[in-house]
């Protein structure tokens, strides 16, 4: 039976090379991927899922008014779907990943983000988290040494950011992978007035 897994980890915990590296597996095999992005993630390109250490690939775009059931059907014959920062695909679109998994047994592998800056789930990783077969946590670590689990949002003057929009794009510019305790020491510092 297919499943459907979601692969989450903080900024820099590799996920969209193990996405990738994946969707190599999967072809070597002569099986066929359907890469799919959300139009939310524009950083590389509109169609295109890079990873840090470069590894590149074209993607399908889907836009939160898609019904990813109904583009499948349209895209045709595939083996296995591979989604890339599937935290900003909406609860329907995670429902119609599911629907795909369920009614038609092809796997799918969702990799993402599970929180914002703040530490707040975001709504298509909210509901992955509800609706997967599997949940894997990609781990990475803080500059303490600590597992980092806070994608925390740094201005560019190196300050962390607890306001704003939940979406911002940005790479190691924008964002630093850190534990929960070195992010709260980082705002509490922020705030202290000298």
């Amino acid at each position: 039976m297919a499943k459907l897994y979601f692969k989450y980890g903080a900024m820099g915990s590799s996920k969209t090379a193990q996405a990738l590296i994946t969707k190599f597996n999967y072809e070597e095999r002569n099986m066929t991927v359907w890469l799919i992005k959300p139009s939310a993630d524009t950083r590389d390109g509109a169609d295109i899922i890079k990873s840090r250490i470069g590894l590149a690939e074209k993607a399908h775009i889907i836009a939160p008014d898609t019904n990813i059931r109904e583009e499948f059907d349209r895209h045709g014959h595939t083996d296995v779907i591979i989604t890339d920062e599937a935290n900003f695909f909406t609860p329907e679109q995670i429902d119609q990943l599911r629907d795909i998994v369920d009614e038609l047994n092809i796997p799918v592998l969702c990799f993402g983000l599970r929180t914002d800056f703040l530490t707040h789930t975001f709504p298509g990783s909210q509901r992955l988290l509800e609706l997967a077969d599997s949940i894997t946590e990609i781990k990475t670590i803080c500059s303490c040494g600590s597992k980092a689990v806070v994608n925390a949002r740094i201005s560019p003057e190196g300050k962390v950011i607890t306001e704003g929009s939940q979406v911002m794009l940005g790479g190691n510019e924008s964002y630093v992978a850190m534990c929960h305790r070195c992010w709260k020491k980082a705002i509490r510092e922020q705030s202290v007035v000298k």
